[in-house]
C-alpha cells in the first residue's frame, strides 16, 4: 500500500490550489468590472451608472465562471 501517492483521492473534489483560483475568479471578475464602469464613467461623464452596470456584470461573470469551474471539479 503506498501511503505517498499523489494522486487525487477518489470520488473528485476541489483541492486548496482549486479554491484559490476560485477565490481569484471571483475578485478578478468584480474588480474588472469596476474599472470597466470607472473608465466608461470617465469618458462618458457620467457619475455612478457605469460603475453600478460593470459592478452588476462582474457579479454575473463571477457567478457563471464559478458555476462552470466547480461543476467541472465535481464531474472528476
Amino acid at each position: 500500500m503506498d501511503h505517498g501517492s499523489s494522486e487525487r483521492p477518489s470520488g473528485g473534489g476541489l483541492r486548496g490550489r482549486d479554491l484559490l483560483g476560485l477565490g481569484g475568479l471571483l475578485v478578478a471578475a468584480v474588480v474588472g468590472g469596476l474599472v470597466i464602469g470607472l473608465l466608461v464613467d470617465q469618458a462618458a461623464g457620467t457619475s455612478p451608472l457605469f460603475v453600478l452596470v460593470g459592478i452588476a456584470l462582474g457579479i454575473v461573470a463571477a457567478a457563471v465562471g464559478f458555476w462552470i469551474r466547480v461543476r467541472a471539479a465535481l464531474r472528476e
